[in-house]
């Protein structure tokens, strides 16, 4: 009787715990935020944590079509404890960040959120020692910002073995003993600056930034002017100490004579080697020269006004293609053939992350650009020519129009119509004697969208119709019309290269979440914008851009929401006459673009239409007014209007995009 007593007892024990474990099984995002929010200390930035029914409008919380993803509690003041174990149960956290906080005591047990891609603590009162494992199962992570804590002890072994790894910053810790051995062979971001290591830098690494190493007094070889101290050899030890241990004798002078001729043997045949490859590589450079009739000066970066003199013939290079001709793309552009091309005059106007571009002059023919490209092997041979013919086909006056194509399998040529008055960004930031007016400006902007727009019909299925906007990449014709150009490229452009140096790559969507979508172009657009208007240069078309005001956004944002000031606008155009109200719309045209939220960036309809609006001159029916320093708000816009925020660890790691 007592056995069936326990049994009927054990049953309702069994019973109570289930019941009392059903609350927490099966909680929805929100309930799991609630109670991951209540072991932290100082949340009131987290006080809009209410009403599920906006979960996406949750304070921190980053969202892709209405679906959460990630959690951004950065600059809140946040203490307390991290709950991971909470944090396990959200399934589709990617990434969290709790960038310039006040957490502190070791690093929580973040290996448990196998999913993770992004993980960010940054400027937080972190310390102790990271265990080995610290990082064992995160196969998906990415991205890992530790800087400006307390951690010391080595780097760990598990941190360097994670085989995704793009980009990582651990400046300013106290981190000691060697740098491991890194599985990536390359990175996109890459700081051990201002720690304790020691010893040589592996070779892995020696082809990063030697910023990336500075203040380790004890880090020694490449790229550091610090070579390491290479102890002698077993054999010389041994050689070395058969000389002092026994006298002068005819035989000793013999071995000594031997070990001299062959120590100068050695030396002679290496010497001769480093001549041989450093022939072969002098050879091999001047084999990798511009196809045209053309020769590069012997400067890294050359000037857009250098001008080449000589010309070299390399139709040979041309014949070794698959079909040796150029492939016209537009009936109304031939009229050349490539020998034409290539007796061509020419010269350099820049070197980007693709390759060269050119300046040809065609003999009683037109005017064009020539662009190299190297990294195209993303498709086969016939995907390539119909994807040419179908960017040949395009016709709209902002576009940049494709003649032909030149293809060979390890590299292409694309060659374009020319603009007469060079780039956006050789007016921008460049040497140019012109001034573009407001007007003018406006002109520009007005064209940039329209042909983004026009990209976007063509392309419905494609994320990123142009892929590329920058600048750089917008041409501008004989009246200053601008022309769109390197439009398209990605389908047929490696991902690898694409992420490392495509500007819609560099977006927060993309950078955070690998998630390119329907409005990335956009926020390119948007940067376009704030370059325009302030003059400045985006930190954000750079590969290693770092510092408070690296993201162009975030600077303007910061600016405007602090104090209302003529930094803003670019000097040049703060002169115009009743115009600032329309600049003024515009710079909101352009946070709107970029905002950091997907949700909240305005789509590419939205931005023509708003673009298209915009005048020369205020009107007087106007909503917005122009009026003194000091008052943003007065001028029809609420902080709502105006708030976008973009991650300080994404703000300054942005890459390089150059040309």
């Amino acid at each position: 009787m007592m056995t069936h007593k326990r049994a009927y007892y054990c049953i309702f024990i069994l019973f109570m715990l289930f019941i009392n474990l059903e609350p927490t099984f099966g909680d929805t995002n929100g309930q799991i935020l609630i109670r991951f929010k209540s072991f932290l200390s100082n949340a009131n930035a987290l006080n809009n944590w209410v009403d599920e029914a906006n979960l996406c409008n949750w304070a921190g919380l980053l969202c892709t079509n209405n679906k959460f993803h990630g959690l951004r509690l950065e600059n809140m003041g946040l203490g307390g404890k991290i709950d991971v174990d909470t944090l396990v149960e959200l399934t589709d956290l990617v990434s969290f960040s709790v960038n310039n906080n006040t957490f502190e005591g070791p690093m929580p047990e973040f290996k448990k959120l196998v999913k993770l891609r992004g993980l960010f603590l940054s400027n937080n009162k972190f310390s102790g020692e990271i265990s080995d494992d610290s990082f064992e199962g995160m196969g998906n992570l990415k991205r890992v910002f530790l800087a400006g804590n307390g951690f010391n002890g080595h780097i760990p072994l598990s941190l360097a073995k994670l085989p995704r790894l793009l980009d990582l910053d651990l400046h300013g810790n106290s981190f000691g003993g060697n740098i491991p051995e890194f599985q990536q062979n390359g990175f996109r971001v890459f700081d051990l600056s201002n720690n304790q290591l020691e010893g040589p830098i592996p070779n892995s690494l020696s082809n990063e930034p030697s910023t990336s190493f500075s203040a380790n007094k004890g880090l020694c070889g490449k790229p550091l002017n610090n070579p390491c101290n290479i102890p002698p050899t077993k054999s010389i030890v041994q050689t070395n100490s058969v000389f002092s241990t026994q006298g002068n004798g005819k035989k000793n002078k013999k071995i000594l004579i031997v070990v001299i001729v062959v120590v100068s043997m050695v030396v002679l045949a290496s010497i001769l080697a480093l001549l041989f490859i450093q022939s072969r590589q002098r050879r091999r450079s001047e084999q990798d020269q511009p196809i045209i009739g053309l020769q590069l000066n012997s400067e890294s970066n050359p000037s857009p006004s250098v001008k080449v003199t000589k010309s070299i013939d390399l139709a040979g290079d041309f014949s070794k293609g698959e079909n040796g001709e150029l492939n016209f793309v537009r009936e109304d552009k031939g009229g050349f053939e490539l020998q034409d091309l290539l007796r061509a005059s020419a010269e350099v106007l820049g070197s980007g992350s693709f390759g060269s571009t050119y300046k040809a002059i065609v003999l009683n023919g037109p005017t064009v650009v020539v662009k190299r490209f190297r990294h195209m092997n993303n498709v086969g041979k016939q995907e390539f020519f119909e994807h040419m013919k179908k960017l040949g086909s395009l016709t709209h006056p902002n576009l940049l129009p494709l003649i032909a194509f030149y293809y060979k399998k390890e590299e292409k040529f694309l060659v374009y119509d020319f603009g007469e008055n060079g780039s956006l960004a050789s007016h921008l930031h460049g040497r140019n004697s012109i001034v573009l007016t407001w007007s003018t400006r406006l002109k520009i902007i007005k064209g940039v969208a329209r042909g983004l727009a026009h990209l976007y019909k063509e392309f419905p299925k494609q994320n990123l119709p142009h892929g590329h906007l920058k600048s750089s990449n917008v041409m501008l014709n004989i009246s200053f019309e601008p022309l769109l150009t390197e439009y398209g490229l990605v389908p047929i452009t490696n991902k690898n290269h694409a992420q490392q140096f495509m500007a819609s790559y560099k977006s927060p969507e993309v950078t955070h979440f690998d998630r390119p979508n329907e409005k990335t172009d956009i926020w390119c657009l948007g940067i376009l914008i704030l370059e325009l208007l302030t003059g400045k240069f985006p930190a954000n078309y750079l590969r290693h851009g770092k510092g408070e005001n690296s993201d162009l956004a975030t600077w303007v944002n910061s600016v405007v929401r602090e104090e209302w000031t003529g930094e803003v606008f670019d000097k040049n155009i703060m002169g115009t006459r009743n115009g600032e109200g329309e600049m003024l719309k515009l710079l909101r045209i352009g946070m709107y673009c970029c905002e950091w939220s997907v949700e909240r960036r305005w789509d590419w309809k939205e931005a023509l239409d708003k673009i298209e609006e915009l005048k020369e001159n205020d009107g007087e029916d106007e909503s917005f007014s122009y009026v003194s320093e000091g008052d943003l708000y007065s001028r029809g816009a609420t902080e709502d209007e105006f708030s976008f925020s973009v991650t300080d660890s994404q703000a300054d790691k942005f890459g390089n995009v150059t040309g």
